[in-house]
């Protein structure tokens, strides 16, 4: 966890030293800036860990249908892009109230009970039969994306918010990126167990029923180790000294938040959706996740269109998550060091828009390596978006209570959006699969105009209200511990 022990001029984080602060230091009042890489890996291995996990199972029925769980349980019709619709109704409906708990009663107990929630319902879809078994255990259980969704809808905007509390603004959207890339390597990681685990020949369990049982065991553990290791709040993190603790909540004072460990307020919550601009946030957050979920939920039926083996298929997927992990790491870095938002996220979506324009244009069956190609390129710009839209507003947002709750919305909205892939991904447009295709770039261009429209005014903004003090501020220029009025401030500049 990247230190500053006093405010002052923020540095490069690239001259940034390994060394803790002294107390003649802070005495002194010197600036010490340093990295305890002891801290860093306690807890960003602790969301990491987390969060792998709860994609793993959320991306296992896409690998269980390719060795056949649908044509087991009797799937006909539209029944499996049920089951995959299904998910975002109450996925998107419970990430406000499950984020406002976050910050209620601490990520340390909520996120970890979702967790063992999740966990549960994924380990017993192994029970299932037939279609109705699995519907039913998916709504009473939450195997299916709806109790469990209640399980796995606050997650990642719980974590989102909870990362706000450690992390500055300008080291917030590498840091969700690296919580959120264990998404993509767990997409790829999935990939492979399925590998492994669709070779099992066992006549009484199938397959796909080893897979739910090995990644729902896994999860649960995990689950069960983060009661103990994960800490509520900088505060309270066993894995910091008391000298770091109060650099801290210097460090948050001075580039993160007005006050910092404010008590839940109902009325702070949703103080800022009166704002116009909150009216851009909801169609961004809406729109962009389209790509995210068509990516993550039907690369392997994608892959599967280019007529390969179910272990192939399975192992294919491999390396478009792969390579989407290392952009989104390189994206996001570059967004933080130049402390930019809106043309980072408009670079992602123009890439996994190509890649879709592609995919829809051409025919995959005589053009494979063209079609292969265009999987990395939508696994390479669908994820970055929601690391940066979601640093973006909550870099503009300085009070815990609002950050919770619009995070919450606006994750959730992203959630509701995915209702637009998994409606068009159906069974009578296979093998191409055209509407949904054009559905997500539809959505994706939309994000592009909204994004532009807002990014490009903030930064106007700023240079209106430089020009009238008379001065050349920044964000970063201004502790947000002075920003009493928040946009309202003399000083206020947009994190753009």
């Amino acid at each position: 966890m990247t230190i500053n022990s006093e405010k002052s001029v923020p540095q490069d984080e690239s001259e940034q030293v390994s060394r803790s602060p002294t107390d003649s230091d802070q005495e002194k009042g010197v600036h010490s800036s340093y990295v305890d890489m002891m801290a860093e890996r306690s807890y960003a291995n602790s969301a990491i860990k987390m969060y792998f996990f709860n994609s793993v199972d959320r991306s296992n029925l896409g690998n269980a249908k390719t060795d056949g769980m649908d044509k087991d349980l009797g799937f006909v019709g539209e029944q499996y892009s049920l089951l995959i619709l299904l998910f975002y109704i109450p996925n998107g409906l419970c990430d406000l109230p499950l984020n406002m708990l976050t910050k209620r009663w601490s990520g340390k107990i909520v996120l970890p009970s979702l967790m063992v929630g999740w966990g549960a319902s994924a380990l017993l879809q192994c029970a299932t039969m037939n279609f109705e078994g699995i519907l039913v255990m998916r709504l009473l259980l939450g195997a299916d994306e709806n109790l469990r969704s209640g399980f796995e809808a606050g997650f990642f905007a719980g974590t989102v918010f909870y990362l706000t509390l450690f992390y500055t603004r300008g080291e917030l959207g590498f840091r969700i990126a690296i919580f959120f890339g264990s998404a993509l390597l767990a997409a790829a990681f999935s990939g492979l167990i399925s590998y492994g685990v669709f070779q099992i020949n066992d006549p009484h369990v199938q397959g796909w029923k080893w897979l739910f049982i090995i990644e729902g065991t896994m999860t649960i553990i995990v689950s069960t180790m983060a009661f103990f290791w994960l800490p509520a709040a900088p505060d309270s993190a066993w894995f910091l000294t008391t000298q770091e603790k109060a650099a801290a909540k210097a460090r948050s004072l001075r580039d993160s938040s007005g006050v910092v460990g404010t008590e839940f307020n109902l009325r702070e919550c949703f103080q800022i959706w009166k704002n116009w601009k909150f009216f851009p946030w909801c169609v961004i957050s809406f729109t962009y996740p389209v790509a995210f979920i068509t990516t993550s939920n039907f690369l392997p039926q994608i892959v599967q269109r280019l007529g390969y083996s179910v272990v192939k298929t399975n192992l294919w997927t491999v390396a478009p998550n792969a390579v989407g992990f290392v952009v989104l790491l390189c994206v996001s870095y570059s967004s933080d060091r130049l402390r930019e938002r809106t043309f980072h996220i408009v670079f992602a979506l123009c890439i996994s828009l190509t890649g879709m324009i592609i995919l829809a244009a051409i025919d995959v069956l005589r053009h494979k390596g063209v079609a292969y190609f265009a999987c990395f390129m939508m696994a390479a710009g669908a994820y970055i978006p929601s690391c940066l839209v979601h640093s973006w507003h909550n870099n503009n947002n300085l009070n815990e209570n609002s950050r919770a709750a619009t995070t919450g919305l606006l994750v959730g909205l992203g959630n509701l959006g995915g209702i637009l892939s998994a409606a068009t991904f159906r069974t009578e447009y296979a093998p191409k699969y055209v509407p949904t295709l054009i559905a997500t770039s539809c959505c994706n261009a939309t994000c592009i105009v909204f994004t532009l429209w807002l990014g490009v005014w903030m930064k106007w903004e700023n240079k209106r209200r430089n020009r009238e003090m008379g001065v050349k501020l920044r964000a970063e220029d201004v502790d947000t511990n002075e920003l009493d009025h928040g946009e309202r401030s003399e000083k206020w500049r947009y994190f753009t």
